[in-house]
């Protein structure tokens, strides 16, 4: 493969490193007291009420509602995870299935509001590349401990 001023390798370290500063800001941009006294479930939870899908509302009904708190913890905490796993390269290939799975509920939730799919389709789009292309090969923690 023939790259300009990085290798092929490189070039996926950097899409994987970007892929978890866009992480890391999802996170940090959060108003975390708002967010953990139950204001982004609560947003989500009108949002999955008058989803047109049944598996969606009778999904958050099951998983989410019962445990609003837990939740936004969960949310928010994996969106750290993922964020910093990817940025160090550790456990890389985990943290991109797992980010997948994140955007692909949040697409789901979000599939009327056009405004917010362009953000979880990129970043479903470079964590499938990110995956495939095995960017943990070149500056991870992946690399330098032998995983993978």
């Amino acid at each position: 493969m023939d790259t300009i001023w990085l290798s092929g390798a490189e070039w996926l370290a950097v899409l994987r490193i970007g892929l978890g500063l866009w992480w890391l800001e999802s996170w940090r941009h959060k108003d975390k007291r708002t967010w953990f006294e139950g204001g982004g479930i609560a947003w989500a939870a009108d949002v999955a009420a008058k989803h047109r899908w049944t598996a969606v509302r009778s999904g958050f009904d099951v998983v989410v509602a019962p445990r609003p708190k837990t939740m936004a913890y969960v949310v928010a905490y994996a969106e750290l995870a993922l964020g910093l796993g990817l940025i160090a390269g550790f456990l890389t290939p985990v943290a991109l299935v797992a980010g997948l799975l994140l955007n692909g509920l949040y697409f789901a939730l979000m599939i009327h509001d056009w405004a917010e799919q362009g953000q979880n389709s990129m970043m479903a789009l470079i964590s499938v590349v990110a995956l495939f292309g095995m960017s943990w090969q070149t500056w991870s923690l992946d690399d330098a401990l032998g995983l993978f």
